[in-house]
């Protein structure tokens, strides 16, 4: 079965240590060792993260002499963004429902108030 770009995407988002990857790459290419080194764990464990990364289309790797450069890829990052949003403006949406509701009821309440004090 074939995986869609999103739902992988996700899958390597679902990691901690794949998104702190991600967001030490905010800043800029960085080596291996450098990704490496916060985290209390193995260079291979490193590289697999790397790879799930990679493969997710999240991180490329250059090569400069020696250097093996690691880049963030935002793109996939915008798909998630871009469906994330259809959510946002459902709870959006949701909240101005509320929010007239609530205005309402305070709208009928206080004329309840005024008709019980007139009388």
């Amino acid at each position: 079965m074939q995986t869609d770009r999103l739902s992988t995407t996700f899958a390597a988002l679902a990691d901690p240590t794949r998104r702190a990857i991600l967001a030490r790459l905010v800043a800029g290419e960085a080596s291996v060792t450098d990704l490496a080194e916060p985290f209390a764990m193995s260079m291979p464990a490193i590289s697999k993260h790397l790879k799930v990364l990679e493969a997710a289309g999240l991180v490329s790797r250059g090569r400069q002499a020696q250097w093996r450069p690691c880049k963030l890829e935002a793109e996939p990052l915008k798909d998630v963004a871009d469906w994330v949003e259809e959510y946002a403006r459902f709870w959006t949406e949701s909240f101005d429902k509320l929010d007239d509701y609530l205005k309402e009821l305070k709208t009928r309440e206080t004329k309840e108030k005024k008709d019980v004090h007139s009388k």
